[in-house]
Formats: C-alpha cells, sequence, structure tokens
C-alpha cells in the first residue's frame, strides 16, 4: 500500500482547482482539518478539505435558524467539498470566525512553493549521484535532517543499491519519527547485506560474513543463528 505524506496530499490539492460553492458560487478555501475526529468518531477523510467561508452563503445564513429552531443552539453550517470530488456536505460552527484558523493561507501556500523546489533540487542531486556511485553524497543527504522526507526517502532507497557496508551503521542509528523513511532504511540495510554477502552478528552486532560459523569480533559461534 502507498502512503502519502501530509506534504505530498497538500501538493496535489494545490495542483487542484478550487471548487465553487453550490450555494452561493464563492471559490472554496483549502480548510486543514483539526486534530478531533467528526461526530461519528471516523476521521474527517483527508488533512485538507475545501470549506466555503463566505459570510452570504445561502447554507451559511439560513443555518443558524434553521439549528436554532430544530436544536436549540447558536450554530450555522459552512458547506465544505472533498478534495478531487464533487462530493459537498456541511460542518458545523459555531460564529463567523468558526474554522478559520485552520484556513491555509498564502503563507503556507508559499512555504510549499518552497519545499517543492527543495524536493526538485534533492531529487536532481540524487539523480546525479546515482549515475556516477556517489555514495557519499545520497548518504549525507539521507542523513540530513533539513532535507524534505520525500528526498531523504528516495535517498534511502538508492543508498541500497549503492551504499557501502560503512553506511549501515549510522543510517540504523537514526532516530526517525517517519514510519516510511524508517522502512525504506530497514530495507536499504537488507539490500547492502545481500550486495556483500553479510549479517550482522545475533551478539555482538558486528557487521560478518553470511557464511561464518564463529564471529570474528566476539567470537562467539554464529553456525545456524
Amino acid at each position: 500500500m502507498a502512503f502519502e505524506t501530509k506534504e505530498e496530499i497538500l501538493e496535489k490539492i494545490l495542483s487542484e482547482e478550487k471548487p465553487k460553492c453550490p450555494h452561493c458560487s464563492a471559490e472554496m478555501s483549502i480548510w486543514e482539518t483539526p486534530m478531533i475526529p467528526m461526530g461519528d468518531g471516523l476521521g474527517w477523510g483527508s488533512p485538507y478539505l475545501f470549506v466555503c467561508f463566505n459570510d452570504e452563503c445561502s447554507m451559511y445564513k439560513q443555518g443558524w435558524d434553521n439549528i436554532k429552531e430544530n436544536y436549540a443552539h447558536n450554530a450555522s453550517y459552512r458547506c465544505m467539498c472533498y478534495p478531487g470530488t464533487k462530493q459537498f456536505e456541511c460542518i458545523p460552527v459555531f460564529g463567523s470566525s468558526g474554522a478559520k484558523g485552520q484556513v491555509v493561507d498564502e503563507q503556507v501556500i508559499m512555504q510549499q512553493e518552497v519545499l517543492k523546489e527543495a524536493i526538485k533540487k534533492g531529487f536532481l542531486i540524487l539523480a546525479g549521484c546515482f549515475v556516477e556511485k556517489d555514495s557519499v553524497t545520497i548518504l549525507r543527504i539521507l542523513l540530513d535532517p533539513t532535507e524534505p522526507v520525500r528526498v531523504r526517502v528516495k535517498a534511502a532507497e538508492m543508498i541500497g543499491d549503492v551504499g557501502e557496508l560503512e553506511a549501515i551503521e549510522p543510517i540504523k542509528n537514526l532516530k526517525l519519527g517517519n514510519e516510511i523513511l524508517q522502512k525504506e532504511i530497514r530495507k536499504a540495510v537488507t539490500k547492502i547485506h545481500e550486495r556483500y554477502f553479510t549479517r550482522e552478528c545475533p551478539f555482538c552486532a558486528e557487521i560478518i560474513k553470511k557464511r561464518a560459523a564463529v564471529c570474528k569480533h566476539c567470537g562467539k559461534e554464529v553456525a545456524g543463528q
């Protein structure tokens, strides 16, 4: 199963044309969903949605009286749309500023553009390194926490193909909070061992030959281990 990072999802949404609210025809805003789930407890289905924040929208204006009359609460509705669909629904709000704190503003969009350029630059560097078998630069990019996650994931894929045994220790010691990157690093370590016909000693964790009967580092018998 392919997993998309939150940045990748936002990048995809930014490339879409913003839908128009079916109730007022206003262009809808990109809205970052809050951490709390919806009433059914199943979550929002996407980290970003399109929401109409036009205070003159008929749904929003009529919602106040509708909720007051039926539920005796002071609230209304905003129209929302799931990215990539024409599926329009509504979310409750409890004031004119309700939910506006999660609107993705121009600064966030600008940061996303900077991220896209960093990813493009990183991929170009990695492509050249892969052709030249420059494992040192690939490893440096992989270890650099300031590099975009997508670039580091690609570096992890590549290091498994061109990395030397010396690359195993530093990448295994990485402390990461990203499971996708962690998974690629585990796969890279396995690929390096396969290329060099090596493995780790089950007793001292030092690298030994795959067919070794005795560890040359700790002296323990490792045949069949």
